[in-house]
């Protein structure tokens, strides 16, 4: 399977949203938020726009205080951590606003605790430094964090992300499959997956893996007729594919 980021419309979404906050009128409102449930390839586009924007891509820990959030953040920067957290705010703030580096805060819910201490410090940086800080999250994210106002007043764009479509699906097995796959499979992917990218990436990965067994120069439907594409993780059990509709 080829290596490749596909621009499925939810990025299409969160790349309209940066633009968007790049170009606001209020300097201090420069947060995001990106929600939505999981498997639709929040972290996949966040972590390629980090790659590509220069950004720094954290993951939020359950166990994050304020000092361990600036930690985090030096260790990413290559930052001196030693010091008070003063020191160390300081330290930070200044490479921050001098290179302008966006941050990405990833399963931000873990931020909230102790009434949204560490995503105050968070929030700091984006009003001192006037960099976008893109927060992502679960579906309920936005309600949370719609409690601390001094918080959510700063959010100038709000993406949520949804089941990929059929055109996504057709995309990214267009992009990422080096044997060529069927429309009718590509339906049947998007049906088994109902849209979540993450599932369909190992759909294309098994599908790609019975046309090189195979030898064959096209998969459809057909050929992969009683094989277990996708697992239902609720049901405990696999998505198999039925039979192929013959032609009269």
């Amino acid at each position: 399977m080829r290596k490749l980021f596909v621009r499925t419309s939810n990025y299409e979404k969160f790349s309209a949203a940066v633009t968007a906050v790049e170009n606001r009128g209020a300097a201090e409102a420069g947060m995001m938020l990106v929600y939505g449930l999981p498997g639709y390839g929040k972290s996949e586009v966040l972590t390629s726009w980090a790659v590509d924007s220069g950004a720094v891509f954290l993951r939020a820990n359950i166990d994050w205080t304020p000092r361990y959030f600036l930690v985090e953040l030096a260790k990413a920067l290559a930052v001196d951590p030693r010091g008070t957290s003063e020191q160390l705010f300081n330290r930070l703030l200044a490479v921050i606003a001098t290179q302008q580096i966006p941050l990405v805060i990833d399963e931000a819910e873990a931020t909230l605790k102790d009434h949204a201490a560490v995503l105050e410090k968070i929030r700091d940086f984006s009003d001192r430094t006037e960099t976008m800080v893109v927060l992502v999250g679960m579906e309920n994210i936005q309600t949370s964090i719609a409690k601390y106002q001094q918080i959510s007043s700063r959010i100038a764009q709000v993406v949520e992300f949804g089941a990929a479509s059929l055109d996504d699906v057709a995309l990214a097995c267009q992009q990422l499959a080096e044997t060529p796959i069927a429309p009718d499979l590509v339906a049947e992917i998007h049906r088994q997956t109902a849209g979540r990218m993450r599932e369909v990436m190992n759909a294309i990965a098994t599908v790609e893996r019975v046309g090189r067994m195979n030898g064959l120069k096209q998969v459809d439907v057909a050929a992969v007729e009683g094989l277990a594409l996708t697992h239902d993780w609720r049901a405990r059990r696999p998505r198999v594919v039925g039979k192929a509709k013959r032609a009269a």
